[in-house]
């Protein structure tokens, strides 16, 4: 049995109750290494991963996806195939959630003398002993000789129809009564009520005691529809009657799209219609980016944004990887020694893409003078054909409309496109165990895999990612 390790509810932070189960990345009976991801767990203030700390396979999912429970709670069983089942089931069986309370939060403070047990009553209720015969865990038999329950009454949950400790447990809670109150004279936050937020929530701001409500979510925890149930139903014309619908006047104005939407239309059409998309998301620490361009444009005597700094880092990433740097022309695929990259422009004449001649060769303040002369042009209605005409990759920010992330259509005959969210300060946790603040962005590639392999995408996405977050190699080509 020493094989056996239990996978309880962890407890992040002293104020943290119970937690519920989002997603189970592994699966009942898949083996998994050391640092691989186990599960997502959830509480009110954060959502975090659960590592693996060592190899082994998980034999046995006890709780179920979207179920809360407390600190403690078994999750789940590890153990090796040499494990047998009824060991696993025995184990869960005999499982005993241990006493997460703080030193000095219930029971005894630290330093106070145990209150001294009370006199035995005259008459003494007669003991209640399991019957040998009965299928019981040891753990659950324990618990109704000290509780003096009746396992008669007990319907098992365990495999086979065995008790187990918390069936016991759960038969000799004190049935409460409901009654509803005016103003909580308990806080609605009350800890010791085992209470989903959102019950919380509603019996609050609806003057319901949860301490007189009986749960009948799992191991009695009170749900939503539990508090709901108690709510008085809206009376018509009373305070919850619905008013009447508001009319209004719906006609559409309709507009005739110009030539330019015309175009853009039928060119993304038949590039979502015709290209098979595949996608590449990847995240990019960038404080030394920021860093750096803030001294690298004191230097150049420039104002290069972002932007431009991606531009070349997107540059020379393409140049390293030929075979992403393409056109595709029916069964022709064209490579480019070097970077065209077209920027994605939302001018007042519409949405165009002018083309950085070279990216991969022009320093950054070029780049940035460039991209401003682009942009006037496209203001003014002057983009010509030329201005418009290659480019192997488009580059498309959304960052500066308070985007994070998304997915763009690649615009043909291109082989890919970068949609680039915005930069936003995230809190990581270092090697040391220690966290910070850093500032990330999340870009994500749309590849026309006619002409681009998944590996290849990777490779030049990992190259990316490099000069991005070591910019200095910006200036040393």
């Amino acid at each position: 049995m020493s094989k056996i390790k239990a996978f309880t509810m962890p407890k992040w932070g002293i104020e943290m109750q119970e937690g519920t189960i989002a997603e189970w990345v592994v699966e009942e009976g898949q083996p998994f290494k050391k640092g691989d991801i186990i599960a997502l767990i959830e509480t009110d203030k954060i959502s975090n991963e659960v590592e693996a700390e060592f190899d082994s396979v998980l034999r046995k999912i006890v709780s179920p996806t979207g179920e809360v429970l407390p600190v403690g709670a078994l999750l789940g069983v590890f153990a090796d195939e040499s494990v047998g089942d009824e060991d696993v089931a025995g184990f869960v069986d005999s499982f005993e959630m241990a006493d997460t309370r703080t030193a000095l939060g219930e029971g005894n403070k630290a330093g106070e003398p145990k209150d001294e047990p009370a006199e035995a009553p005259q008459e003494q209720t007669k003991q209640l002993i399991p019957s040998d015969n009965l299928n019981i865990s040891p753990k659950a038999r324990e618990l109704a000789i000290e509780l003096n329950i009746d396992t008669n009454t007990i319907t098992g949950s365990g495999r086979g129809g065995r008790i187990t400790h918390q069936d016991v447990y759960q038969a000799g809670r004190t049935p409460k009564t409901v009654a509803l109150k005016g103003p909580l004279e308990t806080p609605a936050d009350d800890e010791s009520i085992f209470a989903s937020p959102l019950a919380r929530r509603i019996a609050a701001q609806n003057g319901i005691d949860l301490s007189q409500v009986s749960g009948t979510g799992a191991r009695g925890r009170i749900r939503k529809a539990d508090v709901l149930e108690l709510l008085p139903q809206a009376q018509p014309g009373g305070a919850g009657a619905v008013s009447a619908p508001v009319a209004a006047d719906n006609t559409p104005d309709i507009r005739e799209m110009d030539k330019i939407r015309k175009v853009i239309a039928r060119r993304l059409t038949e590039s979502k219609s015709s290209i098979p998309h595949f996608y590449l998301r990847a995240s990019f620490a960038v404080d030394d980016l920021l860093a750096l361009r803030k001294t690298a444009n004191l230097v150049l005597g420039s104002k290069a944004s972002i932007n431009d700094y991606l531009i070349k880092a997107v540059g020379l990433a393409l140049v390293k990887h030929p075979d992403v740097n393409v056109q595709v022309h029916g069964d022709a695929i064209h490579h480019f020694p070097h970077a065209d990259i077209s920027v994605a422009i939302a001018s007042d004449k519409g949405l165009i893409t002018p083309v950085v001649r070279a990216a991969d060769l022009q320093p950054v303040n070029v780049i940035s003078d460039m991209t401003d002369a682009l942009i006037d042009k496209a203001n003014a209605g002057k983009i010509s054909f030329d201005d418009l005409e290659g480019g192997s990759l488009t580059i498309s920010n959304l960052g500066m409309f308070g985007i994070d992330q998304f997915d763009a259509i690649i615009n043909p005959p291109q082989g890919s496109i970068l949609a680039v969210g915005g930069i936003q300060r995230v809190w990581a946790e270092g090697e040391d165990g220690e966290g910070h603040f850093e500032s990330r962005m999340e870009i994500a590639m749309s590849c026309d895999h006619r002409a681009i392999d998944g590996a290849a995408g990777a490779q030049f996405m990992a190259s990316l990612k490099e000069i991005i977050e070591n910019p200095e190699m910006i200036f040393s080509v």
